[in-house]
């Protein structure tokens, strides 16, 4: 497939990035510094703000799915961040057609007793949290063709195991508690998204 991917050089982005080169896909990958893409085969590395609208519209010519990993920190206010990234790839999908997938974040999953895990965020994190889930909610209302992969509460660089679980809204857990998932195990479930929609119009998740 042809595919055009935000946030190529960042933790998740690079190995969803990776997984998708692996599979033998053909990606646009686009970074503020493109230079911190890696040099992977099929890979035509851009410079893209992902908040400018019409670069991302020009960035997805050709391409069958726009695919975001990009988070929004870009200059400290996550609201306005989000709110431009947003906008940005609202802006994409009408022009373009094309659906979606995004790299969500827990915050937006609900725990098993039916809580949000929102509220249980510290400070520091939950701006961001916040504002990615509203770059949801605006594909959402703008009726765009749209998928959302939460990651468990814990992402971080480890090993591609292969062996996951995927859920639904519900935040997952293991067998002692924990909910995490590696980097590289959540860019699998990114893929198979890429190449299967089988979650069209929804929020999803994985973990251990």
């Amino acid at each position: 497939m042809n595919l055009f991917l935000i946030g190529a050089s960042g933790m998740i982005g690079s190995r969803i990035l990776a997984e998708l080169s692996a599979r033998g896909h053909q990606i646009t990958a686009a970074a503020r510094s493109p230079e911190n893409i890696a040099d992977l085969p099929g890979v035509t590395k851009v410079a893209l703000q992902a908040t400018d609208g019409d670069a991302v519209i020009k960035a997805a010519e050709g391409a069958e799915l726009i695919l975001s990993a990009s988070s929004p920190r870009f200059s400290g206010d996550a609201t306005a961040d989000a709110a431009a990234l947003g906008a940005a790839l609202v802006a994409a999908g009408k022009e373009t057609g094309l659906p979606i997938i995004m790299v969500g974040g827990a915050g937006t999953l609900s725990l098993p007793d039916g809580n949000p895990v929102m509220d249980l965020l510290p400070p520091e994190i939950k701006p961001e949290a916040l504002g990615i889930r509203a770059v949801k909610e605006s594909l959402q209302e703008a009726g765009l063709d749209w998928t959302y992969l939460a990651p468990s509460a814990m992402i971080e660089p480890g090993e591609r195991t292969e062996t996951f679980r995927v859920g639904g809204t519900t935040l997952l857990s293991d067998a002692e508690g924990n909910s995490h998932i590696s980097a590289e195990d959540y860019a699998i479930a990114f893929a198979d998204e890429v190449e299967t929609r089988a979650h069209k119009g929804q929020v999803f998740t994985v973990g251990y």
